[in-house]
């Protein structure tokens, strides 16, 4: 704990870390129950375009320098919007919809990081994250962007239970599901968000899916699976920084090996107690 309390850029990394673990410990266990890991890796890997974007036109054409934070939001709201709106609208397949956002993002983001002059060290970032070098802008934003999502989420916590467990009863209730669906999606790609900060895209989705895992191995009840996916989110965040700082290994892979980890434990264990309970 000395080493995250002396050290200033340890400490922004640890808050923001743990804003990040909040938003995807609750938000992806909505992601877990209801099966769409895939969409939010496709939202993931948009958010590539949205940062080139915003260098690009800071670079070339002098567009006021702002977090790419910003950008990555921009185009994953806008990512979660247009894959909503493509399988009601269109009544596209699924996975189509998902491969068109994945690899539409993915690729104008390289052209036009491509096209962006100077050294992008932003790319680095963005594919393996670097929790290390937030900014007090990033941190407020991301404790902001937890605020809001937590405050989403017990504010609707009913209406998204019946959209994950049971749509059919969520319509004969009168729930509009097309607009409630659309919206956790824009929460999911906001949690994407803060997730990259912390561990990059490339691993975002170890983030956004195994505590939540971790957590629905013991747990029955939703709320029960949120607390603990928190929790559990926490924890790893806490860990990964804690064996990045001693060891110098790179902090978003060591919270996701954490993660990994903790998820391989706790199946044995489930295992374990199982056998036990048929002795």
């Amino acid at each position: 704990m000395t080493a995250f309390l002396d050290n200033p850029l340890m400490l922004s990394a640890l808050m923001a870390g743990l804003s990040a673990a909040i938003v995807g410990g609750s938000v992806g266990t909505f992601v877990v129950v209801r099966r769409i890991s895939f969409i939010s890796g496709s939202i993931s890997h948009s958010v590539l375009a949205g940062i080139g974007l915003f260098l690009w036109l800071e670079r070339c054409y002098g567009f006021p320098a702002v977090s790419p934070l910003w950008g990555a939001l921009l185009a994953a709201v806008a990512s979660a919007l247009f894959i909503a709106h493509a399988e009601r609208t269109f009544k596209q397949r699924e996975d189509s919809v998902i491969a068109t956002v994945w690899a539409a993002g993915m690729a104008l983001g390289i052209v036009l990081i491509a096209k962006t002059p100077g050294y992008t060290a932003e790319l680095s970032n963005v594919l393996i994250g670097n929790i290390l070098w937030v900014s007090r802008q990033d941190v407020i934003l991301l404790t902001s962007l937890a605020g809001a999502s937590m405050l989403f989420i017990a504010v609707k916590f009913q209406q998204l239970k019946l959209l994950v467990f049971d749509v059919e009863e969520a319509k004969l209730q009168g729930i509009p599901v097309n607009r409630l669906y659309s919206e956790l999606l824009v929460l999911i790609a906001i949690t994407v968000v803060a997730l990259t900060q912390v561990v990059g895209i490339v691993l975002v989705m170890t983030m956004l899916t195994l505590p939540q895992l971790l957590a629905g191995l013991f747990c029955q009840r939703l709320s029960l699976m949120i607390l603990w996916s928190v929790i559990i989110s926490m924890a790893c965040t806490t860990a990964g920084l804690a064996i990045a700082y001693f060891l110098d290994w790179p902090a978003g892979a060591s919270i996701a090996l954490v993660s990994i980890a903790l998820y391989i434990i706790g199946m044995g264990t489930k295992q374990t107690v199982l056998k036990l309970k048929k002795v």
